[in-house]
C-alpha cells in the first residue's frame, strides 16, 4: 500500500511539474511559424523575418543580461519590451557565439529602439524554411553536438539542402528540470 501511495504521489508532483513548466512557457509570446512537413520529433517550419535584439558571448558572459537590460528599459526609449521566446543561441561551439532575444511582433527593426549598451545591436534574421529538431535536457556542448548531429543525419536522408551553421533556440525558464525543458537546434535550408 505505501508503495502504491508513493507512486500516485510522485505521478501527481511530476503532473504538477509539467503543468507549471507548460504555464510558465506560456505566459511568454513565441516567434512564430508554419509546420511545412513533420516527421518525428523532426520538422520543416516556415519562419516570417524576426526582429532580434543581439549581442555576442564571452567566456562565463554569456550575454543574457545585457540583452536583459535591454528589453527591461536599458535603451533609447527607456520602453520596456516583453520577453518572448525562444532565445537563440548561434556559434555556440566557436569564440563568436551570439545570443538573441526575439523582439514581439509588433515591433519592426526599425520600430525597435536603440540599444544604450554598447554590444546589443537590433537586427532582422530573414525569412526562410528551416528544417527543426526539438530535444529535452540542459544546454550543454554535448547536448547541442548530439542535436545537431541527429537534425544532419535527417536532413541528409531527407535529400534536403542545409545552408549555414546551426542555430540553438531554448524556450524555458532556468529553473526547468532537464526532461521538461523544451530546446531546439535548426538548420536553413535551401528552398526548391
Amino acid at each position: 500500500m505505501k508503495i502504491i501511495l508513493a507512486v500516485i504521489v510522485v505521478v501527481t508532483l511530476l503532473a504538477w511539474l509539467k503543468i507549471g513548466c507548460a504555464s510558465a512557457r506560456a505566459d511568454y509570446a513565441t516567434a512564430p511559424y508554419k509546420v511545412v512537413r513533420q516527421g518525428g520529433k523532426f520538422e520543416l517550419r516556415d519562419y516570417p523575418a524576426l526582429v532580434v535584439a543581439e549581442t555576442t558571448m564571452r567566456g562565463r558572459d554569456n550575454g543574457f543580461m545585457r540583452l536583459f537590460h535591454f528589453i527591461g528599459g536599458e535603451n533609447a526609449a527607456k520602453q520596456k519590451i516583453a520577453m518572448t521566446t525562444p532565445v537563440f543561441i548561434s556559434h555556440a561551439d566557436r569564440t563568436n557565439a551570439t545570443m538573441a532575444f526575439v523582439m514581439p511582433a509588433n515591433l519592426s527593426a526599425s520600430g525597435t529602439p536603440k540599444p544604450d549598451r554598447p554590444g546589443v545591436t537590433v537586427k532582422q534574421i530573414p525569412a526562410g524554411r528551416f528544417a527543426v529538431l526539438r530535444f529535452t535536457g540542459w544546454r550543454s556542448a554535448g547536448n547541442s553536438a548530439a542535436a545537431a548531429a541527429k537534425l544532419t543525419a535527417w536532413v541528409a536522408q531527407e535529400k534536403i539542402t542545409s545552408v549555414g551553421d546551426p542555430m540553438f533556440a531554448y524556450f524555458d525558464p532556468p529553473w526547468t528540470l532537464p526532461f521538461l525543458r523544451r530546446n531546439e537546434v535548426m538548420f536553413r535550408v535551401a528552398q526548391p
